[in-house]
């Protein structure tokens, strides 16, 4: 159990104090207290291992499948005992191009916090840090926690957003370069950075209505004096979800406008090998005409007969080469 627990502290007045090493102990201690909560944070843990913090925490059997099993949308649920909320840190990895997300479950109750974390993206060590210094939001209790990983959250959020529209302007830029070719994968291109933009859209947009609850009366485990701050993550969230609407959007118009590009291009490549084809055609017809074994034919005993045909070819495919320069299909 030991080698999933990240840290467990005992939070009174806002402070961090020194507590029993044993969780059960701890909570205990922190109940009977009751001007202090406990706050552990879990890393991965197995059913096993978890088996334990559910008989002690009173957490929800449904909540724990989620907590245990991940792969959940952002939301919120509300049980006798416990408040849970799920959210999906992101990371962005601009030299691969590719959206991480990982996922993160928060159990509230009576003189407690539970963090569960599954995947890479970690912004809890941070969050304990500074909340520990910041006494003033810790006297909120539990929902202090909530709030700092929430806010935690989406602040980052904010910085995958700008990160993915710095990228997409690169890739908007050699799209419409003019010496842009299609030889690039583009189309490909495109799709996979959509692709990314909605896996970071399937990880914001949901978490809106559960912070949006959360700065409403009448949830839960949830201090009155909170409701400010879930206020100002809910605009943040606002923030990130506008935007990131605004990035599919705009890929989408990419998309659409280099697939139009490319049919530009197109039929200007079957223009320019039509004008040439035709000028092709005109002497093949004259010399395939004048190649067949006929005894009686025009010009055959003439001594201007092959220059003269020969200066026909030439003229009529300059006339040809003229009208096609003119019309710009060459």
């Amino acid at each position: 159990m030991r080698s999933v627990i990240v840290d467990c502290a005992i939070y009174r007045d806002g402070c961090r104090t020194e507590g029993p090493a044993d969780f059960s102990d701890a909570l205990d201690e922190a109940r009977a207290r009751g001007d202090a909560f406990l706050w552990i944070g879990l890393h991965e843990p197995t059913e096993k291992e978890f088996e334990l913090v559910t008989s002690e925490f009173g957490l929800h059997p449904l909540a724990v499948e989620d907590a245990l099993g991940a792969h959940q949308r952002p939301k919120m649920e509300v049980y006798d005992d416990s408040l849970f909320l799920v959210l999906k840190p992101v990371q962005y990895d601009d030299k691969a191009g590719t959206v991480t997300t990982g996922e993160l479950m928060v159990f509230v109750g009576d003189s407690f916090v539970v963090t569960v974390r599954h995947g890479e993206a970690n912004p809890l060590g941070s969050v304990r840090d500074r909340l520990e210094k910041m006494p003033e939001v810790l006297q909120h209790g539990p929902t202090a926690v909530m709030y700092a990983v929430s806010d935690a959250v989406v602040d980052h959020y904010l910085d995958v957003a700008d990160d993915l529209h710095g990228d997409l302007e690169v890739l908007e830029t050699e799209v419409f370069a003019p010496n842009a070719g299609g030889g690039q994968n583009t189309a490909g291109r495109i799709y996979a950075f959509k692709r990314e933009v909605m896996e970071f859209r399937r990880s914001a947009g949901p978490l809106a209505e559960p912070m949006e609850r959360l700065t409403g009366a009448g949830v839960p485990f949830v201090h009155e004096g909170s409701r400010p701050f879930f206020r100002d993550v809910s605009d943040h969230l606002t923030r990130v979800n506008e935007h990131v609407e605004g990035l599919d959007r705009l890929l989408s118009d990419i998309l659409s406008a280099h697939l139009a590009q490319m049919g530009v291009r197109q039929n200007d490549d079957m223009r320019k090998i039509s004008a040439w084809a035709a000028m092709a055609a005109v002497p093949t017809m004259i010399a395939g005409i004048y190649g067949m074994n006929f005894t009686h034919m025009p010009e055959l005993e003439q001594p201007w007969g092959y220059p003269g045909v020969i200066v026909l070819m030439g003229g009529v495919i300059a006339l040809l080469y003229r009208y096609f320069k003119r019309r710009g299909w060459l």
